[in-house]
């Protein structure tokens, strides 16, 4: 006769068995961290979009479940080479993602007891926009955290742009973000400088790469000029390119030589550019095969709507993402750059 012990562990094998056979797998919060966060997998929220606003995992993208078209646009998104990490509020509306993800031929890891156990078990959450992107098969995940800051996620590797911790938006580093492995700084205003953000999400493996003036301000970090190349972990390549302004009694504001541009170029093909404060400056026609543009429009600063698509207009991006706009009205821009997709986010 079995014990109650070889009864439950025989439930507990084929419910494992089961899942396996079905192509998705349960996992606790630290197992599906480590899945998660790992090469080859895309983190997906099915939950609504209410409830992803007030919350929800690093990197995590949001695709409701329950909305029609789900799976579609998985399939649009995604090709079957990528593990799908998946999770709801308590782990139910994700199960029934999982198993139909699994169906439709993806390999899926699910959160057991979703986002409750998550947050039970004392890991990160924040509030941020996220906008996962391929390259070569290969997921980047583009956190749009405000204003002029982003963060990047490619292969285990973090990437800060222009971190700041109390403009607009307050932004906890320590508590919203794991240790980065680069931070790159445009320039030395205080919505793009700030040594406390930096300071927080440094650790004895961070390479901090920034302007010279931003250099003199904190004394941190290595120095990069327009022009510049080096190469970052996991393969990525980086390039300064100018950022100034160039409408008369706006030089001041931005003068040339000083700031940085920064495209990064990921293995497969992927090149993102993040403009930093400028206009819509000659040296943009240089740019080649970018796939995903962050053109500032925050006249007088930055750039008027006009110059911003005369800016797309040159560079011809796959992807626009508009940011650093302040109160301009960004309503108009996506009907004027056919064949350009422009994606607006909360960026003011």
């Amino acid at each position: 006769m079995k014990t109650m012990f070889q009864v439950f562990m025989f439930i507990s094998l084929m419910g494992l068995f089961s899942c396996s056979q079905n192509g998705w797998t349960d996992a606790g919060p630290d197992e599906f961290q480590n899945a998660a966060f790992s090469a080859g997998t895309c983190l997906i929220d099915v939950r609504t979009a209410q409830e992803y606003a007030e919350g929800h995992l690093l990197n995590a993208v949001n695709i409701d479940w329950q909305k029609d078209g789900f799976i579609d646009e998985i399939n649009n998104r995604y090709n079957k080479n990528l593990r799908l990490a998946v999770y709801c509020r308590s782990g139910r509306r994700s199960a029934e993602a999982a198993a139909a993800l699994s169906d439709a031929g993806y390999q899926v890891i699910n959160l057991k007891d979703g986002y409750t156990g998550w947050t039970t078990a004392g890991k990160p959450v924040n509030t941020y926009g996220v906008e996962c992107i391929l390259s070569g098969g290969e997921p980047v995940s583009i956190t749009l955290i405000k204003h002029g800051t982003l963060a990047l996620f490619y292969k285990g590797v973090s990437v800060h742009i222009d971190p700041v911790g109390g403009y607009g938006k307050a932004t906890d580093y320590a508590a919203e973000f794991p240790k980065a492995d680069v931070v790159l700084v445009t320039h030395e205003h205080g919505d793009h400088l700030d040594k406390n953000a930096i300071t927080a999400l440094s650790s004895e493996k961070t390479t901090v790469i920034m302007n010279g003036k931003s250099r003199d301000q904190t004394g941190l970090g290595t120095v990069m000029s327009n022009g510049q190349k080096r190469n970052l972990p996991e393969g990525i390549t980086l390039e300064a390119v100018p950022a100034y302004n160039t409408t008369p009694g706006r030089e001041q504001f931005h003068p040339k030589g000083n700031g940085n541009g920064y495209v990064l170029t990921f293995p497969g093909g992927l090149r993102l550019y993040v403009a930093g404060d400028t206009e819509d400056v000659p040296e943009m026609a240089d740019l080649k095969d970018i796939d995903v543009a962050f053109l500032p429009v925050n006249q007088p600063y930055t750039m008027t709507v006009e110059q911003c698509v005369n800016a797309a207009g040159i560079i011809r991006p796959r992807i626009l993402i508009p940011y650093h706009f302040g109160q301009t009205d960004l309503s108009g821009l996506p009907g004027r750059l056919p064949g350009i997709e422009v994606k607006l986010f909360d960026m003011q």
